[in-house]
């Protein structure tokens, strides 16, 4: 088992953030999807449990081409379908992927939305041995060193992009310390605790630091894409949302059978 946890500020309020996430992920989802392959949508819906209250999503990724190369030798052909339950109950959220083929393979994602600058320790009140073995990423969406050079696209560039409806934009050098000073400027800290369980005997250790490398990669990509899409969502209502989401569902469904597959490739030398 392999636990990190990702800490990745913005200059988006906790409030805005809740609309901003939904609207990258369903686009991000369009990305990802063709020619047989990418997100497959199967429930969208209300849940309440234990005073636990929110939206429960179960989705399933065929990603055959895009899991890194290791994990495709270490499973056959047409077993890499992986099912995604999400309960979000913002500001927390949790999400677990398994593999119906892979019984023992799971990867838990816990996250705590703060109004902070990612300075707290163990948000998620995991026990102390846990802890002690956590190792505490930060990701920083204006650093360019970050991406790869063959995925960088400029409109992407938090470093480059300026905010024509919130003035937001672009992010220097400096731009964490020039949040904290800036009370006019909201900013919040995504809390992701990623624990990674992959029994791959005898490459467990292996696969589990490919599948947390990633994991990084993806919420690298992720919020650079939200922080630059804000124009597009920052005037959406969660109605608007979900709305966008019935849309987006039926829209799936109709690439996944046709098309090529689009987006990014996981392979890692």
């Amino acid at each position: 088992m392999l636990i990190k946890e990702f800490r990745i500020v913005l200059p988006i309020s906790v409030e805005e953030y809740q609309v901003g996430q939904l609207y990258a992920v369903a686009e991000a989802s369009k990305n990802e999807t063709g020619g047989g392959e990418g997100v497959e949508v199967l429930v969208n819906e209300p849940y309440e449990k234990d005073g636990e209250k929110g939206q429960y999503t179960h989705k399933v990724y065929h990603m055959q081409s895009k899991v890194p190369a290791i994990v495709r030798i270490c499973a056959p052909k047409g077993s890499l379908s992986i099912h995604e339950k999400a309960w979000n109950a913002y500001p927390y959220c949790r999400t677990i992927l398994t593999s119906e083929y892979k019984k023992d393979f799971q990867i838990k994602i816990e996250t705590w939305h703060k109004n902070d600058m990612g300075d707290q320790e163990n948000v998620h009140n995991i026990e102390k041995s846990l802890w002690d073995q956590t190792q505490v990423v930060n990701i920083d969406i204006a650093d360019k060193a970050s991406i790869n050079p063959k995925e960088y696209k400029a409109e992407m560039d938090p470093a480059v992009f300026k905010s024509e409806k919130t003035g937001r934009g672009p992010l220097g050098p400096n731009w964490k310390e020039e949040l904290a000073n800036n009370s006019s400027c909201p900013h919040m800290c995504a809390y992701k605790l990623a624990t990674v369980e992959a029994k791959f005997f005898p490459l467990t250790g292996k696969v589990e630091g490919v599948i947390q490398r990633v994991e990084q990669r993806i919420f690298t990509h992720f919020h650079r894409q939200l922080f630059c899409w804000i124009d597009k969502w920052i005037d959406l209502s969660m109605d608007d949302i979900r709305r966008m989401e019935e849309d987006t569902k039926k829209e799936l469904d109709d690439m996944r059978l046709q098309g090529e597959v689009k987006g990014m490739n996981t392979d890692e030398e």
